[in-house]
């Protein structure tokens, strides 16, 4: 199926400008751990993920947990988030992280910083916080001093490298939403990372794959014709979502408070 994703994502990166890398992929492995948004919510995370990990043991075959972007914001651990994800899981699950539009959004404050962007307004300011950057000074230069001397060049590089889409025989994983009647491989970034669902997205049913995102905070799982969100609105309702896919069974739900 391929010579091992872990290998083949790393040699992937996002120039500064253009679209992000799609990932299609002919063969899907034996199950898939998709899991919503965390928005910095990292002692969640860690027990999802032990969660996902117990149960991975149950089942035998190939396994991948994909991440559906939004790692970043409005809870407290985001930079302990970032770290986390950029170390390799247990040895028998594949990792994969897609981008959300908070990672878009945080990599252009990251270019333009300023008092007065946009992202600081959108839960910036606990991610900075959690990089040991409690306040956000007026003065331009001291501010980009700030990030480079608090924000590991790691961390930033792992976000541009982010692909903004995973797409498998029968399911197509993105951290918002497609635009209907555009293939896969046309998908425009600024749709993938910031779409909500809409009435019309009924007609993805009509597709044959489902797909799995997150990006509009539901209060349940929500499974609509074409497509399942999993975004539980983690730091808000402090439930924090996975679903498991298998051959021949129906989706199943972790979730971890």
């Amino acid at each position: 199926m391929m010579r091992g994703i872990q290998d083949f994502m790393r040699r992937i990166r996002m120039p500064v400008t253009g679209q992000r890398r799609k990932l299609f992929f002919d063969a899907a492995p034996d199950i898939i751990y998709a899991i919503g948004d965390v928005h910095g919510c990292d002692d969640m995370l860690g027990r999802l993920e032990d969660l996902i990990f117990e149960d991975s043991g149950k089942h035998d075959g190939t396994k991948w947990l994909i991440m559906l972007g939004d790692y970043v914001d409005r809870g407290p651990k985001s930079a302990s988030v970032l770290q986390r994800l950029m170390t390799a899981p247990r040895a028998d699950i594949d990792r994969v992280c897609l981008a959300g539009n908070h990672e878009s959004v945080m990599l252009d404050f990251l270019r333009r910083p300023a008092r007065t962007h946009r992202w600081l307004e959108l839960g910036g300011l606990e991610t900075l916080r959690s990089y040991g950057i409690p306040t956000v000074p007026d003065n331009r230069e001291v501010l980009k001093d700030l990030l480079q001397t608090h924000i590991p060049p790691e961390h930033v590089a792992f976000l541009e490298s982010l692909p903004s889409m995973l797409s498998v025989p029968g399911y197509c994983f993105v951290h918002a939403g497609l635009r209907e009647g555009v293939a896969l491989a046309r998908q425009q970034d600024s749709d993938l990372l910031w779409l909500r669902p809409t009435a019309v997205d009924k007609t993805a049913a009509r597709n044959d794959f489902v797909t799995v995102h997150g990006h509009t905070p539901v209060s349940k799982v929500e499974i609509a014709p074409g497509r399942i969100n999993i975004d539980t609105g983690a730091y808000m309702s402090g439930v924090l979502t996975a679903l498991r896919l298998s051959r021949g069974r129906a989706p199943a739900i972790l979730q971890c408070r």
